[in-house]
């Protein structure tokens, strides 16, 4: 892949998965809650786009922006002095775009027992100084795993197409 800066010409290399992979701890807090303890799935979904950015970020190296948040799946509560740990990674990379899996899971911090509580795709766009899209390293496709990720991503781009252009 081949960008043009300044009249220079710079090829982007591929970068794996793990090269931005992140994962990220929040303690649970009353003000992170409603009454009963529960915390609020708007918190959730905040954590989970402050580490859908970083993952972006890590991999484009320019600013980035979230572009959609989908397929967010709340599978169980989470609780004030829960611990929340966010896993992501990459699964998809386009010319600017970048779709970053993220999985939450809810730790009590008395037993230590983890469960899964949410999973997401976030897409996330690459944005030059000018505000304008950027192209971004193609992902480097090592294992199986990766390979199966990227299929899957791109099947939910086409499909996140499809819904975006049929709602204009």
């Amino acid at each position: 892949m081949r960008v043009c800066f300044d009249d220079k010409i710079m090829v982007l290399k591929p970068k794996s998965p793990e090269e931005s992979k992140t994962e990220m701890t929040v303690r649970m807090f009353p003000s992170d809650a409603n009454p009963a303890g529960n915390v609020f799935g708007g918190e959730i979904l905040k954590q989970i786009d402050l580490i859908a950015g970083l993952v972006a970020q890590r991999h484009a190296r320019t600013n980035t922006v979230t572009a959609s948040i989908d397929r967010v799946n709340f599978l169980k509560p989470v609780y004030v002095g829960n611990a929340l740990i966010l896993n992501a990674q990459l699964t998809y990379v386009h010319r600017s775009s970048m779709e970053i899996e993220i999985r939450v899971e809810a730790e009590d911090l008395m037993s230590g027992t983890r469960m899964l509580t949410d999973t997401a795709y976030v897409t996330a766009v690459a944005l030059g100084s000018d505000g304008k899209t950027v192209e971004v390293s193609p992902l480097l496709l090592q294992t199986e795993d990766d390979k199966k990720r990227f299929s899957e991503g791109e099947q939910r781009m086409i499909q996140r197409l499809k819904e975006r252009k049929k709602n204009q």
